[in-house]
């Protein structure tokens, strides 16, 4: 990673520490043992971890340090979890753990930026992370991330091949495995909106449209998500390099403050339901989830509500799982991987979370509702306007700058 986004880093570290968790979530003080994994003692065939040279066909692994040899369903210890809220079935971690004996301890964060302020200031004894396609090319970079043993995830063979291999973010999969991916879009109240309203970002960065809703627009948090849409809106990539787009987003963001009641990446989607916005920016798979837990008996929350990719386009994202390079129990860490990638554990994610599944075998499990809904699996028309983010090495702090002075 380039000096000026560690930079940059290290101020979002000391902020983070400063907040302390924002998620609400389970909190993680760290295993005593945080330091090197401990010999393994909660499954029969566990065994002893041993050191070893290099993973099994983990690929190069530059300068990280290789962890112990781990065999497939082998733990060295219960699980350490940092995740995205909300992102995983509570009875996927039941099942983990009567399956192999072991304790899961959940974390939660609510952008990649906070979580790499987290983790690169001092791993606190998490095992596996859950970061987004750009990031981890900087975990990569930063050798934050354990090279992979392949031969201890045998349902690597599960996933579609688009996710197996080739990713911008990890080409060779040789650190980190597709959790579940999706788009970022526009949820909106539809009974607040006009008839044969315009699915377009202009709802939100367009004077004219956006005035009709002041004080009811909820924007992510993130600083590359949000100047991203403004970037699509105007006509460029959110992978801009250009200071002079980048600048221009920042003054189309800073013109719309006043319509914004909150940025907020943790619940938009609850703003939206709730009816405190209108109009809320975020990611597919929560909104669904949140239509389908408004729903009772006699109110159809489905019918109330929409979520749309806008017409300029927007973003597709992948999530990944990571072992941290100083995980206290990487072995259980490998395990837990290749739980989430077995075909019916994959589908109990989709069907939980809404989000669509690289597992390719998971398919034939997941309900057809979802698997046919184009809002979930978009088809090629939609697919061909996103882009994923990438990492922009240097340039990458002027988007957080940028963010932050738009924000005022």
């Amino acid at each position: 990673m380039k000096k000026t986004l560690l930079v940059l880093i290290m101020a979002l570290a000391l902020l983070a520490a400063a907040c302390g968790d924002s998620s609400g979530g389970d909190t993680t003080a760290g295993p005593a043992d945080s330091g090197t994994a401990t010999t393994a003692s909660s499954t029969g065939d566990s065994g002893t971890a041993t050191t070893a040279a290099s993973p099994g066909d983990s690929g190069d692994s530059g300068d990280a340090m290789a962890g112990p040899a781990c065999t497939a369903g082998q733990t060295d210890g219960d699980l350490n979890l940092y995740n995205w809220s909300e992102y995983i079935d509570p009875e996927l971690i039941t099942k983990f753990q009567d399956e192999y004996g072991v304790k899961v301890t959940e974390d939660f964060f609510p952008s990649n930026e906070d979580m790499f302020a987290r983790v690169s200031n001092g791993n606190p004894g998490f095992d596996v992370v859950v970061p987004s396609d750009y990031m981890v090319a900087i975990m990569i970079d930063e050798n934050l991330l354990l090279p992979l043993q392949k031969d201890a995830l045998p349902n690597l063979a599960n996933l579609a091949p688009e996710f197996s291999s080739g990713l911008p973010f990890d080409p060779d999969g040789a650190y980190s495995v597709a959790y579940q991916w999706g788009t970022t879009g526009i949820g909106v109240n539809l009974d607040a909106m006009p008839e044969n309203f315009e699915e377009s970002w202009g709802l939100i960065f367009d004077p004219e449209m956006a005035s009709q809703f002041k004080g009811k627009i909820s924007l992510l948090d993130d600083p590359r998500e949000t100047m991203g849409a403004a970037l699509k809106y105007l006509g460029y990539s959110l992978n801009t390099t250009s200071e002079t787009e980048l600048a221009e987003a920042r003054d189309l963001l800073a013109a719309t403050i006043d319509n914004v009641a909150a940025f907020d990446s943790d619940q938009f989607e609850d703003l939206l339901v709730g009816g405190e916005v209108d109009i809320a920016h975020g990611y597919s798979g929560d909104f669904f989830a949140a239509f389908d837990g408004a729903s009772t008996d006699d109110y159809d929350a489905w019918e109330h509500f929409y979520y749309f990719v806008p017409e300029e386009g927007g973003t597709r994202w992948v999530d990944n799982m990571a072992i941290l390079a100083d995980a206290p129990h990487p072995c259980t860490a490998h395990t837990f991987i290749n739980f989430i990638l077995d075909a019916e554990n994959g589908a109990a994610l989709t069907n939980f979370n809404f989000y669509a599944s690289p597992n390719q075998a998971a398919e034939e499990f997941i309900d057809p509702e979802i698997l046919d809904d184009p809002a979930i699996y978009p088809p090629a028309d939609v697919l061909a306007k996103l882009e994923l983010i990438r990492d922009t090495g240097d340039f990458e702090i002027n988007y957080q700058d940028y963010f932050t002075q738009a924000k005022g």
